[in-house]
């Protein structure tokens, strides 16, 4: 599905931010809350430096900011743009709290086809797709013209290894 500039804009700030997440020692992912206007509400990255925390997921803060700052009509007519297709948590939260849709650069396919490929073990949590946990979620994505900069990120971020 072909995305307009403006979407394409949030969906590079994505990838900026899961840049910043690895610059700062974090796994590469990164997100971008968008109200129904199509104005940039609230951003994160992944924020897990010490390994202790692995919920520390930029779409779980989204939606746990989206709760506390917007209305359920504003939350059902905003979209998150991300780095990555939600993990079972995150999409469990996204759906938990009302927000709309979700455009993801990277599935949870190519990603663990990535990881795979750079000898890094399976995640402790199935990597199921969003519409497996919240059926009810719009869900657009992969965005091929950016995946391959998300894929350059993981392997920077499994280089250091």
């Amino acid at each position: 599905m072909p995305f307009d500039e403006t979407e394409l804009v949030h969906l590079r700030r994505c990838v900026e931010l899961a840049a910043e997440a690895v610059d700062a020692g974090d796994e590469p992912f990164g997100s971008v809350l968008v109200a129904g206007d199509g104005t940039a509400l609230a951003e994160d990255r992944n924020r897990d430096r010490t390994g202790r925390d692995q919920t520390m997921h930029p779409e779980f803060q989204l939606a746990r900011w989206a709760a506390a700052h917007l209305t359920p009509e504003e939350r059902a007519l905003a979209t998150v743009y991300t780095s990555g297709e939600h993990c079972p948590m995150c999409s469990a939260a996204h759906a938990w709290v009302g927000l709309g849709r979700i455009v993801y650069v990277a599935s949870s396919a190519q990603l663990v086809g990535w990881l795979t490929d750079l000898g890094v073990g399976p995640a402790p949590v199935s990597p199921l797709p969003i519409q497996q946990v919240a059926p009810g979620v719009r869900v657009e994505g992969p965005v091929p013209e950016l995946a391959e900069r998300i894929l350059a990120q993981h392997r920077r971020f499994h280089a250091r290894g």
